[in-house]
């Protein structure tokens, strides 16, 4: 059986390059796809396994390094450019682009869906709100977006079985594209992050800084509470504007590595998380170190977090319902080993094992019926 592995594109080590990882273990015999890879050698290594990414164009095109998003519009005409009628298995990885690569009868294509792409359904007013365009650029973007849109709920009919994230992305992907999919959670390293019962008295919380992860939001709830300390590693767009608003019980420690991560995840009271994610996985990550998670109520969130036991969820991506939560979590008692305990679950382990046996049934299903 040949191969063919797709993904979005290649830039960071993040969750989604976690689940290609976890893709490499299983199958070592990929030929591998996607728009731009600039991954850096350590990156590719772990990811890849070194393995050689075949790109499109626009790798080539100027500043595609530093923004490959700005050539949105020709995304749908570079993932169609490839030509992948040698393989029987094609499987995508796919937030965006990924899974409307060309196929044809004979073979089988299986999409892993992080998400339908986001900033072209429900963060499309978000995403036009904060780029900031002019009349005439913001019209122009609005019908680039337009486009993409029907070009995704059609190239939808292109995958033969959707795998989602979760139940979450599962309904995501039956209210935008009509087709049902089998949930299999993402991979969570969770044997990498150490069990600590001691936990010191500040809240942690850890992300990117951009507007969705509501870093932001939490912030100004903790400046409400001055008695309350609180941790902000990472670092982003909003990072100064963050920093500058922050009051003294907040301290901003930026990007950190992954070992000081963990320790500064693995003492905290709770993880504090407000973002509506996907799937989440750094929720997971401090689960897994006994850390007890206070998180948002929608998204990922509701299907890794037992409300009451492994931590609290909060209704409102207000200061109110932060504030409101925190008192109610500091007059509870979480059990750090059963915190973990929900963490394993979610193990790269039970992934990889789920991944092998579903694509291999569903392809010997595939085979058989030719």
């Amino acid at each position: 059986m040949k191969k063919a592995l797709i993904h979005d594109w290649y830039y960071v080590n993040g969750g989604a390059e976690k689940v290609i990882h976890s893709f490499n273990t299983i199958w070592k015999d990929f030929e591998h796809y996607a728009l731009v890879d600039f991954l850096n050698e350590s990156d590719r290594d772990y990811i890849l396994n070194g393995a050689t990414v075949n790109t499109s164009f626009i790798q080539t095109l100027p500043t595609a390094r530093s923004n490959h998003r700005k050539f949105l519009q020709l995304f749908p005409y570079a993932i169609e450019q490839f030509d992948l009628n040698e393989y029987d298995l094609v499987l995508s990885s796919s937030a965006s682009i990924a899974k409307g690569v060309m196929t044809n009868q004979n073979q089988l294509h299986i999409c892993y869906c992080h998400s339908p792409m986001r900033y072209a359904w429900d963060l499309y007013h978000q995403y036009l709100e904060e780029s900031n365009f002019g009349f005439l650029s913001g019209m122009y973007a609005k019908r680039v977006l337009h486009k993409i849109r029907m070009w995704d709920v059609i190239n939808s009919n292109r995958v033969d079985i959707f795998i989602a994230n979760s139940n979450y992305i599962k309904g995501r992907i039956k209210k935008i594209y009509n087709r049902d999919a089998k949930v299999i959670y993402p991979p969570v390293d969770v044997n990498s992050f150490e069990l600590v019962e001691q936990k010191e008295d500040y809240y942690f919380t850890a992300s990117r800084m951009v507007p969705y992860k509501k870093i932001e939001l939490i912030v100004r709830a903790f400046n409400h509470m001055p008695d309350k300390k609180l941790i902000v590693a990472g670092d982003g767009p909003e990072y100064k504007k963050i920093k500058s608003i922050a009051r003294s019980n907040i301290e901003l420690v930026g990007f950190l590595q992954t070992e000081k991560l963990k320790g500064y995840m693995s003492k905290a009271r709770a993880f504090v998380f407000a973002a509506e994610e996907d799937f989440g996985i750094i929720p997971v990550e401090a689960q897994a170190c006994g850390t007890p998670v206070i998180a948002y109520n929608k998204g990922g969130s509701k299907e890794t977090v037992i409300n009451g036991k492994t931590g609290l969820l909060f209704n409102h991506q207000t200061e109110k319902s932060i504030i409101d939560i925190i008192a109610t979590f500091e007059k509870l008692e979480f059990h750090p080993a059963a915190v973990r305990q929900n963490a394993i679950r979610f193990s790269k382990e039970r992934f990889e094992k789920e991944m092998n046996d579903f694509v291999t049934e569903e392809y010997n299903r595939f085979k058989a019926a030719k």
